[in-house]
């Protein structure tokens, strides 16, 4: 096994959200974290072995630019209680396309714990894995009621697409099985 750890100035997270007025964009780096995984001779994911991961994101780096907007998202996330947004990897599968796999996990927002599953594209590149993927969550299911500012109302499904690079880690500071 390989650990991977996650390059977090080269992972990216972008985060959208609609409004009553106009969509909220966030962009975010700053993904920390690792992906262990088998790899066959030709670069591909081992699956007879069960991989592991975990992803985090502090919830402080996620910004829409706009500070009113900003302070009251913080405030319903509870962020000085649940400063991170975390993700565990619990299964991968092909998915028959390519290089997209199906990846179940848990995703933990706010003091509440999800599963999830939906496909990711995975790439093997030398000592590096690229993982891009999307999932449309709606906050409610974490307890987090949207706002509604003034005359603005924010809608619940949030849209979220990562793309995770990872590095290996060197021999004796990861894992080899």
């Amino acid at each position: 096994m390989a650990r991977y750890a996650i390059v977090p100035d080269q992972s990216t997270v972008w985060i959208e959200t609609r409004s009553s007025l106009h969509p909220i964009h966030s962009v975010v780096r700053g993904v920390t974290g690792f992906v262990d995984v088998f790899l066959s001779g030709d670069g591909s994911l081992d699956l007879s072995r069960t991989p592991e991961g975990h992803v985090e994101l502090e919830v402080d780096q996620v910004s829409s630019g706009n500070p009113l907007y900003d302070r009251e998202m913080k405030r319903r996330a509870a962020s000085r209680q649940h400063p991170t947004i975390a993700g565990d990897l619990s299964g991968i599968e092909p998915s028959g396309a390519g290089q997209g796999y199906t990846v179940r996990g848990t995703v933990t927002f706010k003091g509440v714990t999800r599963e999830y599953e939906d496909t990711m594209t995975i790439v093997a590149r030398e000592d590096m894995l690229v993982l891009e993927g999307a999932h449309t969550f709606d906050v409610r299911d974490f307890g987090l009621e949207p706002p509604k500012i003034m005359l603005l109302k924010v809608y619940p499904d949030v849209a979220v697409r990562v793309e995770i690079v990872a590095k290996e880690e060197a021999i004796g500071q990861g894992q080899r099985g």
